[in-house]
């Protein structure tokens, strides 16, 4: 694993804490830290003995989201066009590998996620937040359109294209009751019990085989456009059709049966 410099990284077990560590500066997203976040996800397609990994940060808010003094908005002038098309793809490409990683991705957000903080907790799996909790598309307030990073695409699928709208178009802001009551996290809990909110929920997801775990995130990411109840079964058929010539498979029914945890094999 590289050494980085804005974010931090503490292995328990087959879960990993990614946590954003730039609390003097509200965590805001700068091309390093962007790059960093990009590689930390990158890597985690090739390292199956972490099975789950949080996404949390130090400080009193998530990520008050791109720094505007840093690179992240590229000089005018001639070429702008396609320098900022270089650094919007540089920050796009985080959401995506967030996304495609086999891992799940548990977000856990106290104090602000704006902008580009918004949109990371959008790339999550499952998000929990504390009271004090609040988010939005920052991007609008800046002149730019609302739906960035994923925004446009992730949010109406969590919590519907109705209440998408109201937040994207106006850039205000989803408090924390708002947000559980959308459905958009899972819990709100005090800030002190965020990370044993998620290393319980990790605890639940490592009783899954490892295979099992990773595919079952894969078929929801495709299953999210799939075009019929048809597509949606021909996939979910053959998932199951794989996972049961496993020895996890046979593992688990047996611990099932005998009423143990299961022990899936080493990898």
């Amino acid at each position: 694993m590289s050494e980085y410099r804005t974010i931090t990284v503490e292995a328990r077990g087959a879960v990993e804490i990614l946590s954003l560590d730039r609390p003097e500066a509200l965590n805001v997203l700068t091309p390093e830290a962007i790059d960093e976040l990009a590689d930390y996800y990158n890597g985690l397609h090739r390292r199956s003995a972490v099975r789950v990994t949080i996404l949390r940060a130090n400080g009193r808010a998530f990520c008050a989201g791109a720094d505007l003094g840093s690179q992240a908005f590229a000089e005018g002038g001639s070429g702008r066009a396609h320098r900022q098309t270089e650094i919007q793809q540089r920050y796009a490409r985080v959401i995506r590998l967030m996304r495609s990683c086999p891992q799940p991705v548990i977000c856990l957000v106290q104090g602000a996620a704006c902008g580009a903080g918004f949109s990371l907790l959008l790339a999550a799996d499952i998000r929990y937040a504390s009271p004090e909790a609040k988010m939005n598309a920052a991007y609008l307030r800046i002149g730019l359109g609302g739906c960035d990073l994923g925004s446009g695409y992730l949010l109406p699928r969590l919590v519907g294209l109705a209440a998408a709208s109201e937040f994207l178009l106006s850039g205000r802001f989803i408090d924390a009751p708002r947000a559980l009551r959308m459905g958009l996290v899972g819990e709100v809990v005090p800030a002190e019990q965020l990370l044993d909110t998620a290393l319980a929920m990790a605890a639940d997801m490592l009783r899954a085989s490892p295979l099992g775990l990773r595919m079952t995130k894969e078929t929801l990411n495709v299953l999210i456009d799939a075009p019929s109840l048809e597509a949606a079964l021909m996939i979910e058929n053959r998932q199951q059709i794989i996972l049961t010539e496993t020895a996890d498979h046979r593992e688990a029914v047996a611990a099932f049966r005998e009423r143990r945890e299961p022990r899936y094999e080493e990898r």
